[in-house]
């Protein structure tokens, strides 16, 4: 059968090619044959990819794809990149980002991080450039009324529930859904992407203006949002900095933002055991002698 999904992510040199290779090796290890892959540079680098990086890749099944950078943000947004990434055609009926430094850790099945008429993602780990009156500055900016939905951020302290906020560092979403103005997800998200970067009186839009619009562009493309489990997507580091993975509980998916904070879990072996098993290598230079 022809994969229901395609995982991108973005393989940009120095850094984010080489963790690329993991995450589509262990994407290949827990997902098997049921995902396709594609990673997408920046057309400005793509050029600079090493020839082992590509081949790796494509020993795990992995296109390598451009995508126009220039005059699509101003300045320019390297944030952006998952913005840009997410608007490149694809032919599958769900699309997943995967941010580079992600690690898939068990098998897992398609099924288990889509569902239809919904982008599905967790709450993002915590919020630190804005307030309630943020938000509705940057609602009031899109037109848009606030949504009744609360939830708590997966790394906060205390309670209280707070307004849709969430990572964008691993979500889904139906590649062929249309709104009522015909737009898809990805075309909506760059629209209210632009309008709240034009507006000087939202503070920390940047770097953080890909999560801030992901609410919004979720509502104003149609669909509603499905809360993933953490397991799904569990985020290491920052207040869980030095602490094991938690036991009794089956993560399917870390997302480390370091390797060294891979290896402090104990998760580097594992990362470079699935590269091995999926492309012969454990380290992405050793690809020219195998």
């Amino acid at each position: 059968m022809s994969p229901r999904l395609t995982v991108y992510f973005i393989v940009e040199p120095p850094k984010y090619d080489l963790m690329a290779c993991y995450l589509a090796g262990s994407l290949r290890q827990q997902f098997g044959q049921s995902v396709a892959l594609v990673g997408y540079c920046p057309d400005s680098k793509i050029d600079s990819i090493s020839k082992d990086v590509i081949a790796v890749l494509a020993k795990l099944g992995c296109e390598v794809r451009p995508f126009k950078v220039a005059g699509r943000f101003d300045p320019e947004y390297p944030h952006g990149n998952k913005l840009l990434a997410t608007l490149e055609p694809r032919d599958t009926e769900f699309s997943a980002f995967f941010d580079s430094d992600v690690l898939c850790l068990r098998p897992n099945k398609v099924e288990n991080i889509v569902l239809e008429g919904h982008v599905s993602l967790t709450p993002a780990a915590s919020m630190i450039w804005g307030t309630t009156k943020t938000w509705n500055i940057i609602y009031e900016t899109c037109g848009m009324p606030l949504p009744e939905d609360r939830f708590k951020l997966m790394r906060q302290k205390g309670n209280r529930a707070r307004i849709p906020y969430f990572s964008s560092g691993l979500f889904s979403f139906p590649e062929q859904h249309r709104n009522a103005e015909g737009k898809s997800f990805p075309e909506v998200w760059m629209d209210v992407a632009q309008l709240i970067d034009k507006n000087e009186e939202i503070p920390g839009r940047r770097p953080y203006l890909d999560q801030i619009s992901l609410p919004l562009a979720i509502q104003k493309a149609g669909l509603n949002w499905n809360i993933l489990p953490e397991e799904q997507h569990f985020i290491l580091g920052g207040s869980l900095r030095g602490e094991p993975l938690p036991e009794g509980r089956e993560i399917f998916t870390v997302h480390y933002r370091k390797w060294e904070i891979l290896r402090e879990v104990g998760l580097a072996k594992q990362g470079k055991r699935m590269l091995e098993k999926q492309a012969g290598v454990r380290r992405i230079d050793q690809i020219s002698k195998v």
